[in-house]
């Protein structure tokens, strides 16, 4: 149970999804990762679209069909959703459950072998309308030109006070109950601040004459990594990151960091082994 992929924002392009298939029957991992926006976005409808419904036509056949062709060598998938999914399909996400095509970790706890794997969909507040899966970060600050969750639209009915008042650091303190973290990987799709998993491409830009910050990854989470020190984390969410940076991977004291988020048409499939860490690499297809 060593051997990894990691996949995030494929938002709904049904060619990344073929190709991750095809991946995974030649190379057989034990286990996969989903990091969110896995879904088309809410508010984007493709003309000549060849499914009525990506979820069950697309995203839930395909997987279907690839634990009917691998059998016993199926891997383990988790998965969380993004900012740009729909909560809306949560229910059903999770009643897909019942099939052993996957299970959806978002503020849970798996336990893996000796591995405790955590998953949590949220991040901090951005432009976008779309708040299902966005939360105030350590205070209800909300930076220059990005609106906050109580201002934006969600598609599944939340307590006012919820929206309010809930920010990802509460949310991170009441899921992690552990002391040692040494074996624990955390699948999230925002990445953490100020590193070079969050870089936008925001540079020379200002709101009212106010620059805007060019790292706009969660502070708790940064905090946490910093302060927990877990084994692994996943993150996706800013495309363009890697790009600028030039890397897909950081390393925060001795926690390994890793986006599969990309700028690019291709399938961006990152492959690791949790005994070698150091030896992970990301494969564009």
């Amino acid at each position: 149970m060593k051997s990894c992929f990691f996949i995030s924002d494929l938002h709904g392009r049904i060619d990344r999804y073929q190709k991750l298939f095809a991946k995974i029957e030649e190379e057989l991992p034990n286990i996969l990762f989903l990091g969110g926006d896995i879904l088309p976005p809410v508010f984007y409808s493709p003309a000549n679209n060849d499914y009525d419904d990506f979820f069950e036509d697309i995203l839930l056949k395909g997987f279907v069909k690839l634990k009917r062709n691998l059998g016993s060598s199926y891997p383990k998938v988790f998965l969380i959703l993004g900012n740009d999914d729909g909560a809306y399909y949560e229910n059903s996400i999770v009643g897909a459950e019942d099939l052993g095509v996957w299970k959806y970790i978002h503020n849970k706890k798996i336990k893996l072998g000796e591995y405790n794997i955590y998953g949590y969909n949220y991040v901090p507040p951005t432009p976008f309308q779309l708040k299902d899966w966005e939360r105030y970060d350590v205070s209800r600050y909300v930076d220059p030109g990005c609106i906050s969750p109580e201002d934006g639209k969600h598609s599944k009915k939340l307590e006012k006070n919820e929206i309010k008042y809930s920010t990802i650091f509460n949310d991170i303190e009441k899921l992690v109950q552990e002391k040692n973290l040494d074996k624990s990987i955390f699948l999230f799709h925002s990445p953490p601040y100020k590193t070079k998993l969050d870089r936008a491409a925001l540079d020379g830009k200002m709101i009212s004459h106010v620059p805007l910050d060019v790292h706009v990854g969660s502070i708790a989470i940064k905090r946490f990594i910093e302060n927990q020190q877990p084994l692994l984390t996943l993150h996706g969410h800013i495309h363009e990151s890697a790009e600028i940076t030039g890397t897909w991977k950081d390393r925060i004291g001795k926690t390994y960091s890793f986006s599969a988020a990309h700028n690019g048409s291709e399938l961006a499939l990152v492959k690791f082994n949790l005994e070698s860490l150091d030896k992970s690499e990301r494969e564009l297809i």
